[in-house]
């Protein structure tokens, strides 16, 4: 069963994530009161996220792998699964509480990780596919630590956020 391990935010770019028992996602603009949501996070206006997930089980391998504990969020990320490949939630829709997301693209890691942990390597070891997904929200609704991830269909080309933005680009 996939389930939400640990949710994370901040509401200023660079600063310490918060681990939060549970919290608000709001349509097509993020969680509530995070620094993307509110436009004050590091790539606010570049290349934003509304919500980010990591796998758990790619933080265990880390911490194995590089000897590097990023269990306290310094990933970055905003939402902690396991039992879950994020992956595998690009071009789909799923649930989490109440809340439905629709995975939109990668998320890679940065040298800006680095730079706010002040740990060499953090970026090396958040590669291959361990860096997480991003994810936009298309119904709001209460998330909370312990909440399924439930995969739903497969988006329809035509009614994916990435279309929407395009046809409203065209018209």
């Amino acid at each position: 069963m996939a389930t939400v391990e640990t949710i994370f935010t901040t509401d200023e770019g660079s600063a310490p994530m918060n681990e939060v028992e549970g919290i608000e996602a709001v349509e097509r603009q993020g969680l509530r009161g995070d620094r993307y949501m509110t436009g004050t996070g590091y790539y606010s206006g570049m290349d934003e996220c509304e919500v980010t997930f990591i796998e758990s089980e790619a933080i265990e391998e880390i911490r194995e792998e590089y000897d590097i504990d990023l269990s306290d969020g310094r990933h970055r990320r905003n939402i902690v699964t396991s039992g879950v490949s994020v992956h595998d939630l690009l071009d789909k829709q799923f649930r989490v509480g109440e809340t439905v997301f629709e995975g939109t693209r990668p998320r890679p890691p940065c040298a800006h990780v680095e730079q706010v942990t002040d740990e060499e390597g953090v970026a090396k070891a958040l590669k291959n596919r361990r860096g997480g997904i991003c994810a936009s929200v298309v119904e709001g609704g209460e998330i909370g630590v312990g909440d399924e991830l439930e995969a739903l269909d497969e988006i329809d080309e035509d009614s994916s956020l990435g279309e929407a933005i395009k046809s409203r680009l065209v018209d």
